[in-house]
């Protein structure tokens, strides 16, 4: 039974195809030198009076951009901005000409409240400007580096810090254009830009990716019918390294601690699944569940590393329950009355620690739920088709999950907060995400 449900959840998709990773060592490397110069008469973290609250969106224009790749780079700031749904973006169709200083009182006739204005330095960066129009003045401004080679995926990166870095300054908090979201497509892992970009191959096999904390690598798990490892790529460099191998034992759903010492994954074989946890750098693993012979799986990390979600079917069906990571204190979460009270799973603890996503089977067919720890809480996130396998964006607003609303299984986003969703795949079934951490140093 352990071995049919796993297989149930974690069926291979068909087809493979090619895989390339030399972007990837460009990215680390940008990590590096990724963070901004703070122009000359600004200090970082000036305070905006253009107001942002919760519930309310600000609304922004992003100004045309002259030079190479300035209309790319407008389109990425506009779109990033407006993916993150804390604002309304005006098009830059609508903008009065600005040839030297801006003409607040056109842009208050708009009705916008802010200005993002870049220009392109000789030294290749990025010098960005926000505006606030109430006040008529430029609240913030930085250098950003832009990388080459133009338009790769490590200067399309460096773009979305520019998105980010506004983000930052109107709300306090940083967005989530700089990340990128791990699947399983075709029996391989890929990876995928915030933006629905730079589609990429990063392994030759596997499935349910989880990112490193760092976000240089990911774990995930092979199904060879062998040993049914559990291995590790290095993004920056492509070497992989295997974290847990045994003859006739399927290791499933790897998860790593938020402080990157040590692996949960899955362990079954004849006499049931159970969750294990396992030093990095090797060394003997030890028993978190004791199934006997039910299955216990899709482990995620409370943000501490204290306390574990996970699925297991102990109870006759799949519910979720959390527990200490030595297995003990351990409660049911999903027993609130909703739903049809046989399925639910796919646990992902946001990085907040305020709420865990999963999936639950309501009204015959599958959707994803959050449930808050403080007021057990719960919320219906998703609609349309099966929606399962939900992962949170560091945000802890945002949920990539599967769905077949589009015909096809496919990634969507969707804002928990507002339920607008977006759809992030396109073409061959996709599943099993996981949404990375931000992934340059700012």
């Amino acid at each position: 039974m352990p071995h049919r449900l796993l297989r149930l959840l974690f069926a291979r998709p068909a087809a493979p195809a090619r895989a390339t990773l030399g972007m990837f060592a460009a990215i680390a490397t940008l990590a590096a030198a990724a963070v901004p110069r703070v122009a000359a008469a600004q200090e970082k973290g000036v305070s905006l009076s253009i107001q942002y609250r919760p519930g309310q969106k600000t609304t922004l224009i992003v100004l045309p951009i002259a030079g190479a790749n300035g209309d790319s780079i407008a389109r990425m700031v506009s779109r990033d901005l407006d993916f993150s749904d804390r604002f309304t973006i005006v098009s830059s169709s609508s903008a009065p000409a600005v040839n030297g200083a801006i003409n607040y009182a056109l842009f208050t006739k708009l009705g916008v409240d802010g200005i993002v204005q870049a220009t392109l330095l000789p030294s290749g960066w990025v010098r960005v400007a926000l505006h606030d129009v109430g006040l008529k003045n430029v609240k913030n401004s930085r250098d950003f580096p832009l990388p080459t080679p133009a338009l790769s995926a490590t200067w399309r990166l460096a773009v979305h810090g520019v998105s980010d870095g506004v983000e930052e300054w109107i709300t306090g908090a940083r967005g989530i254009a700089q990340t990128r979201v791990a699947f399983t497509r075709g029996g391989r892992v890929w990876t995928i830009d915030s933006d629905g970009a730079n589609v990429t191959a990063v392994t030759p096999s596997g499935m349910s990716p989880q990112w490193l904390p760092s976000g240089r690598g990911i774990v995930y798990s092979v199904l060879d019918g062998v040993r049914n490892p559990i291995m590790l790529t290095d993004l920056s460099t492509g070497a992989q390294r295997v974290l847990a191998s045994a003859q006739g034992v399927e290791h499933t759903t790897p998860i790593v601690s938020p402080d990157g010492r040590t692996v949960v994954y899955a362990r079954g074989s004849d006499t049931g699944t159970d969750l294990y946890q396992q030093s990095m750098d090797g060394g003997t693993p030890r028993r978190i569940t004791v199934g006997r012979g039910r299955a216990s799986a899709q482990a995620s990390f409370s943000p501490d590393g204290q306390r574990l979600a996970f699925m297991s079917d102990r109870s006759g069906h799949p519910e979720v329950y959390i527990s200490d990571l030595d297995g003990t204190n351990t409660e049911l979460l999903t027993a609130a009355a909703f739903g049809d009270r046989d399925y639910r799973a796919g646990p992902d603890w946001s990085p907040d620690g305020r709420l865990v996503a999963f999936q639950s089977r309501n009204g015959g067919t599958f959707q994803i739920m959050t449930i808050n720890l403080r007021d057990q809480s719960v919320k219906q996130v998703t609609n349309d088709g099966r929606n399962d396998d939900p992962s949170w964006a560091p945000d802890s607003r945002h949920v990539v999950f599967t769905s077949t609303r589009s015909g096809t299984r496919q990634l969507w986003i969707v804002d928990t907060e507002t339920g607008r969703t977006r759809q992030l795949t396109f073409g061959p079934e996709t599943r099993l995400s996981a949404w990375s951490p931000r992934l340059l140093a700012q």
